[in-house]
């Protein structure tokens, strides 16, 4: 299958969905259980006749969709049709499908020991490092753990949040962080991220696929 590039993802998605950490994914505005239960049975029918199986998380009021070609390791076509298919299983049960909100997020750990400090890491989480040596929940609970190597002057902050939104999301999220006390620290590798501060100095990076391919 082939591999697409976030343009060509997010150019051919449905509405409603958004291409977040190399992955198609959807927020179903089910209401109530019993509505997204019922929704969940029919797209498993469906992800059955093509074989492709998505990841599906059913809450109370809302089912959360993710979907990724792990054969190839990227969105593909065969996601793009499920996307379109899934959409309009959820129409057919009055159910909206929407974007707004969905992030994803990741912990670094900015070390000037790196890789040294992997091992540990490594041992006490009991997570598998994936293909690019990054610490990743194989049940997808908890954020993925990635390492970078920094320099060590003092004081310096250890963990960082990346935090993946959608290219639209990014402007009202600095604006209201800024107007939450922040302070925009570098917007030099925009629009692949963004590097925030709290009041504190503690920092964040606002992360998106754009500029990475």
């Amino acid at each position: 299958m082939t591999k697409l590039t976030g343009q060509e993802i997010t150019a051919r998605a449905p509405g409603g969905w958004v291409y977040l950490r190399n992955a198609l994914r959807t927020r179903l505005r089910t209401g109530d259980f019993a509505t997204g239960l019922a929704l969940v049975n029919a797209i498993g029918a469906a992800a059955e006749a093509v074989d492709h199986h998505p990841d599906l998380d059913l809450r109370y009021t809302h089912v959360d969709v993710r979907l990724y070609s792990h054969d190839v390791g990227r969105v593909t076509g065969r996601d793009l049709r499920l996307a379109a298919t899934i959409g309009e299983l959820a129409a057919a049960a009055g159910v909206g499908a929407g974007a707004d909100g969905l992030t994803v997020l990741e912990l670094a750990l900015d070390s000037p020991g790196f890789p040294e400090q992997l091992g540990f890491w490594e041992a006490v989480l009991g997570y598998p490092r994936d293909a690019e040596g990054d610490l990743l929940d194989p049940y997808g609970k908890v954020p993925l753990i990635w390492f970078q190597r920094s320099g060590d002057e003092e004081p310096r902050q250890r963990w960082h949040p990346d935090l993946w939104v959608a290219p639209a999301e990014v402007a009202p999220r600095i604006a209201a962080a800024l107007e939450a006390g922040g302070t925009l620290v570098s917007d030099a590798d925009a629009p692949r991220f963004w590097v925030l501060a709290d009041p504190e100095g503690n920092r964040l990076c606002l992360c998106t696929w754009e500029g990475r391919e």
